[in-house]
């Protein structure tokens, strides 16, 4: 199987998506945020100086996920009609578990929106907590179910 998004000769080009189906296409991401037990009851519990953490890393996600195209350099601007960002607390990290939802009518993927969302949501909670905590480690990032398109279903096992 060739890489798609480089040429007969080996140049970095845009896909040409032209003659591609439109079709209902979405993409699930996740990833995690570790950091430390009094980090995760701040936030929890919000207390964090910066305001409500969880909240924002949502909000900055969803945005995230609005403007890849933006950040990937071959990537297509797509239209999204839907982005959901859960943000599930998990004290046995302790940590955040986030899982980010990407939907669109189009003629290709939404894959890179989906893990830039969940990139940019866990990047987020590092920014506004990072003053009481250092030592936070982002992981796991990962496309965990894409469907529709010519390839079809995909989920993660």
């Amino acid at each position: 199987m060739a890489l798609t998004h480089f040429d007969a000769k080996g140049d970095a080009h845009m896909v040409d998506v032209s003659e591609k189906a439109v079709t209902s296409r979405i993409a699930v991401a996740e990833n995690h945020i570790k950091m430390n037990r009094e980090t995760f009851d701040i936030i929890t519990e919000g207390r964090a100086k910066k305001g409500d953490v969880l909240g924002v890393a949502r909000l900055a996600g969803i945005m995230a996920a609005k403007r890849t195209s933006d950040l990937i350099p071959l990537c297509h601007p797509l239209p999204i009609t839907k982005v959901s960002v859960d943000l599930e607390p998990d004290a046995s990290l302790p940590g955040i578990r986030i899982t980010a939802t990407v939907k669109t009518t189009g003629q290709t993927g939404v894959e890179m929106e989906a893990l830039t969302a969940a990139s940019v949501t866990a990047l987020t909670v590092y920014d506004m907590s990072k003053a009481v905590d250092k030592t936070m480690e982002i992981s796991g990032l990962r496309v965990v179910l894409k469907d529709g398109g010519k390839s079809g279903r995909f989920e993660a096992t």
